[in-house]
């Protein structure tokens, strides 16, 4: 018997009965949905995780800190722990697999000026590699620091807002735009003592001078709030203010250099960064990173996504009970058919694969069906069910549920559906088709069936 055979006489079969094939295939159908809509959901929850963490920061990158937040096993904090952030630890740092690249960080506080208007800004100091290394946003204005051109500061778009100006009436507020205003940068001095014979240090950066850069507006809300500069250029000018304060004070000013606030590593895998924060712990330092709060909520995630995902198997182990049952009736209702076809020489697998075939295909068409209305299930979740998700995803630390996707169907997932609406079939049909080829002609003959 041809493969056009099988199909023929499945079909032919499946439509002798519609009113049962049809109840049967629904049953295929709603298993189908449940499984495709329940996954996606699961899969919406992690990207949305995702998405939102990368957003708030690269998701390689791992943060020691000068102060260390220490937090008990349930995650509730129980106090700080100093570290010191020095050269030894870079070089420790440098002997750990799967880093690819470090960058310390100084930071200092500094005023700007335009006219006047002022403005207070965090100055970050930082290698000039680190800005490629850990994919910076680009300039809208001049360019990063390089080995041949490191003597600029570089402002994020937010800095150079927001200069104000106090009056006895009202504040005023100016947008700065280094196109055509001109700055002045100090460092305050009110750590330290400035010695009043030395003039004040400062720093110009005006229209069409090459000593300054302006970043494009990111994402990554921490890049939008800091003047950059190179780490060497700021060790330069930083000696250069030390110079204005007092002997006193000089001395404990510059011992702020052997020192850093921060030290970012970037790991070459998001799959190795908890690998590596084991690693620096073993060295006695505590470390953040955004996989430290993304891997609970990816299990949290993994586990609903399980569950889901059981409740769809569910339903479809019932639809294939039904395409069990629906076999078998079929069996005891063809039982005279069996026994011609075996009488006219139809092979014992012809015989089964029949049976098999209309099983599967039974499980074909309501997978098919099953994921076009998955498709729209997805759409109407995603549409029309934030209220419902808007609770359970902003208690796990997701800011924009407006622009979250509660359900994502992957290319994978509709294949793997009808594969799966398929394989059900086939073991489903399997034991009545065994059955069928087990019935003996001269009995089958002697039926009214």
């Amino acid at each position: 018997m041809t493969l056009f055979d099988l199909f023929k006489m499945g079909l032919k079969n499946l439509s002798r009965r519609k009113a049962r094939t049809a109840l049967t295939v629904l049953g295929v159908v709603i298993g189908t949905v449940s499984i495709i809509t329940m996954v996606s959901i699961g899969i919406g929850m992690n990207r949305t995780f995702e998405k939102q963490y990368m957003e708030n920061g690269t998701m390689t990158v791992i943060q020691i800190q000068q102060y260390g937040s220490i937090t008990d096993d349930e995650g509730n904090w129980v106090g700080e722990k100093e570290q010191v952030l020095n050269n030894e630890l870079v070089e420790a740092l440098r002997g750990i697999d799967h880093i690819k690249a470090i960058a310390p960080v100084i930071d200092a506080q500094i005023n700007m000026k335009c006219g006047k208007y002022e403005n207070g800004c965090q100055l970050r100091a930082i290698g000039r590699d680190s800005f490629a290394e850990f994919g910076y946003p680009g300039t809208i204005i001049g360019s990063y620091p390089t080995d041949g051109d490191n003597r600029k500061l570089v402002f994020s778009n937010y800095s150079l807002q927001n200069f104000y100006y106090w009056s006895a009436r009202k504040v005023e507020t100016k947008v700065v735009d280094l196109t055509t205003d001109s700055i002045t940068v100090t460092f305050p001095a009110w750590q330290y003592k400035r010695n009043e014979r030395k003039k004040e240090f400062k720093i110009k950066i005006a229209p069409n001078t090459e000593n300054f850069a302006v970043m494009e507006e990111s994402d990554n809300w921490e890049y939008n709030y800091y003047v950059y500069v190179d780490l060497d250029y700021f060790k330069e000018i930083w000696t250069e203010f030390c110079k204005t304060l007092t002997v006193q004070d000089r001395k404990k000013a510059m011992q702020e250099l052997d020192t850093y606030d921060i030290i970012y590593v970037n790991v070459d895998n998001i799959d190795n960064v908890v690998e590596v924060q084991d690693a620096i712990k073993e060295l006695g330092f505590v470390t953040y990173s955004d996989m430290t709060y993304l891997k609970p909520l990816q299990e949290t995630s993994e586990m609903i996504q399980m569950v889901l995902g059981a409740i769809g198997a569910l339903a479809m182990l019932v639809s294939a009970i039904n395409i069990a049952n629906t076999m078998v009736m079929s069996i005891y209702e063809r039982t005279r058919e069996i026994g011609i076809m075996k009488v006219l020489g139809c092979f014992v697998r012809d015989i089964r694969r029949l049976f098999l075939y209309e099983a599967a295909l039974i499980g074909l068409i309501g997978g098919i069906i099953g994921i076009a209305l998955s498709y729209l299930a997805s759409f109407a979740i995603n549409r029309y069910g934030g209220p419902i998700f808007a609770a359970l995803m902003q208690t796990s630390g997701v800011y924009d549920v407006d622009g979250a996707k509660f359900s994502v169907i992957p290319v994978w997932l509709p294949f793997l559906a009808a594969l799966f609406g398929m394989l059900v079939g086939v073991l489903s049909g399997y034991f009545p088709a065994r059955r069928a080829t087990k019935i003996s002609a001269i009995e089958a003959m002697k039926t009214n069936s």
